[in-house]
């Protein structure tokens, strides 16, 4: 079942895996890849055809994707549900299904082939988040030896209103927002809830969320981080140039302006001088502010706390792949938006389609190189493709995708740092909300 109003699909008999193996034999310990899926945490599912794994495992690993509850059924937090726990906690049942998911294939997959003690989570957009949350969760120590996040990372605050980038609430606060989704849809109780067909729930009105529930997620990703509670790993993560193209981005630099104020309070005025919203149009150093708010600053912060924290290496990646689109045509200075990378991963580019020329094709396929040397050695470099330097706070370097390969400096490292600002003050009393 997917979320939405009112809620799609067919069967709540949802969790199933699919496996794609390369291997001839149950005794071949083949590296392997594990794709969560994104959409929000409400929609999408393992069957698009974009996250087909044959491409992948013909590059030497194992590709399983994992299905896990989304919307309403997947993370609604609600006193009486908190209450029939022995943990006493509710919602986050999409994570605990990413968690049994890789303690089946810990007990399975060797009979397909793969070798369960070498597992690389990966995902991209709120599957790359989840990613991170697994990084950060006690329940899934030792369940994987390497996180690949693509467009994810949840390093954000908790909060009673949330804004992308500050999505997570407490599980006090989520239960509140559960009590008034059923009584908004007209029920009394949970027991009532559970009679209704699951197409015929009431909307979700953004309860669709991981939050810190002191159990899956013991507290905010970036206070465990700063104490050195998470599952190291070696880490590949990264995030596209015009993710905020995607995300309602707006249409005037006023609206843009008054935007920003209404959000950022006291930071307002230092973050448009960070991110300026041009004139006329909105310039795409206006949406970098929603690309780094929701994505860079995450990744960043998760890449700079592992590096000067962890012994595992850290790599750094940022996707900015297209066309060159002529001035004065409606995507003039557009780059790479969200999710776009996922399809280059995968290696299911269409290389018939005119859009698609021969440098897209080239940065495919060392994509895929990269991510599944990564699952083979916990380092992407090994096979032929450009070095890629580990990420440390001495050499802050970048893999960069665009055209080429190549290595380059964090992207709007200045503007981050103010970013960064906003988000410490957020964490203080002063800034809390």
């Amino acid at each position: 079942m997917q979320g939405g109003n009112p809620v799609s699909g067919k069967s709540e008999d949802c969790l199933y895996l699919n496996v794609w193996t390369p291997a001839k034999s149950p005794k071949d310990k083949t590296p392997v890849l594990v794709w969560i899926y994104g959409g929000g945490f409400n929609f999408v599912g393992t069957a698009e055809p974009t996250y087909n794994g044959e491409k992948l495992a013909k590059k030497g690993v194992v590709l399983v994707s994992i299905a896990y509850r989304v919307g309403q059924l997947g993370f609604l937090a609600h006193p009486e549900l908190s209450a029939e726990s022995p943990n006493h906690v509710s919602g986050n049942y999409g994570l605990l299904d990413m968690i049994a998911a890789l303690k089946w294939i810990k007990k399975n997959i060797a009979a397909f082939g793969g070798d369960p003690g070498k597992v690389t989570i990966f995902g991209e957009s709120a599957g790359g988040i989840a990613v991170s949350m697994l990084c950060a969760s006690p329940l899934a120590k030792g369940l994987f030896e390497g996180a690949i996040s693509e467009s994810g990372g949840s390093f954000g605050p908790t909060r009673t209103s949330t804004f992308p980038g500050e999505n997570m609430k407490s599980l006090h606060d989520a239960e509140a927002a559960g009590e008034a989704y059923v009584k908004g849809g007209g029920y009394s109780s949970i027991a009532s809830l559970r009679k209704v067909d699951a197409d015929k729930l009431p909307a979700v009105r953004g309860l669709a969320w991981p939050i810190v529930d002191g159990w899956v997620i013991p507290d905010d990703q970036y206070t465990l981080y700063e104490a050195g509670k998470y599952n190291e790993t070696p880490i590949l993560v990264g995030y596209n140039s015009d993710e905020g193209a995607s995300f309602s981005p707006p249409k005037t630099p006023e609206d843009y302006i008054a935007a920003v104020n209404k959000r950022y309070e006291k930071f307002a005025d230092e973050l448009i001088a960070a991110y300026p919203p041009g004139t006329g149009t909105v310039a795409k150093t206006a949406r970098d502010l929603s690309r780094d708010a929701a994505f860079g600053w995450h990744t960043w912060s998760w890449a700079t706390l592992q590096a000067d924290r962890g012994k595992s290496k850290v790599f750094y990646y940022y996707f900015d792949q297209h066309p060159e689109y002529p001035a004065g045509s409606p995507r003039a200075g557009y780059g790479s938006t969200h999710g776009q990378e996922v399809a280059y991963v995968f290696g299911v580019l269409d290389p018939s389609s005119p859009q698609t020329g021969k440098t897209d094709l080239n940065i495919s396929d060392a994509m895929g190189t990269y991510w599944t040397n990564f699952a083979k050695y916990g380092d992407p470099n090994g096979s032929g493709e450009p070095n890629w330097p580990p990420f440390s706070a001495d050499h802050p370097e970048v893999m960069y995708f665009s055209q080429t390969a190549h290595a380059g400096p964090v992207p709007s490292a200045e503007s981050l740092k103010v970013l960064d600002a906003y988000f410490k003050w957020r964490r203080s009393p002063d800034g809390k909300r």
